[in-house]
């Protein structure tokens, strides 16, 4: 249960932002990244609603640009699987989440290059020419979009 919820918060961040429009691969990368960042971040496996919005500042915090996220899923997956192999519960939780990373680490969209963006404090003048596009995993689009519809929540 607590996948579909972290999925259902993802969801609703994402529509009440109002970046991209529903039922695109790009708002399901945006909603994956999401959902895993929410379902990651929780230790107990059990999202309360009340937690929702005291997790938004850590939830920002990870999905900030520059922060080590896919080191930072791929560390949290492997320790909920092996917690999971330990104690012979391997959940349905644990595999949404699985089947989502594998669908974000494996699917490639074409989106535009940002990955040479400058830094704010420097790029005063500048701007991202949006034409330049490049092929990405899908977590790379995904996760600019996550944080941004968290700063508009």
């Amino acid at each position: 249960m607590a996948w579909l919820y972290a999925e259902y918060i993802a969801d609703e961040l994402l529509r009440t932002g109002q970046l991209i429009p529903p039922g695109t691969i790009e708002f399901r990368a945006g909603r994956e990244t999401l959902a895993l960042t929410v379902y990651l971040s929780d230790s107990s496996d059990e999202l309360s609603g009340i937690r929702v919005v005291s997790g938004l500042d850590e939830w920002l915090s990870l999905t900030t640009y520059g922060h080590p996220w896919e080191t930072w899923v791929r560390e949290r997956l492997a320790e909920r699987t092996a917690a999971a192999r330990r104690d012979a519960s391997a959940g349905p939780d644990l595999e949404l989440a699985l089947a989502s990373w594998r669908w974000l680490s494996g699917t490639e969209l074409l989106a535009a290059d940002l990955g040479g963006a400058v830094p704010r404090h420097q790029a005063a003048d500048l701007a991202v020419d949006e034409s330049e596009q490049v092929w990405m995993p899908a977590w790379q689009l995904g996760l600019p979009l996550g944080h941004l519809a968290i700063h508009l929540f």
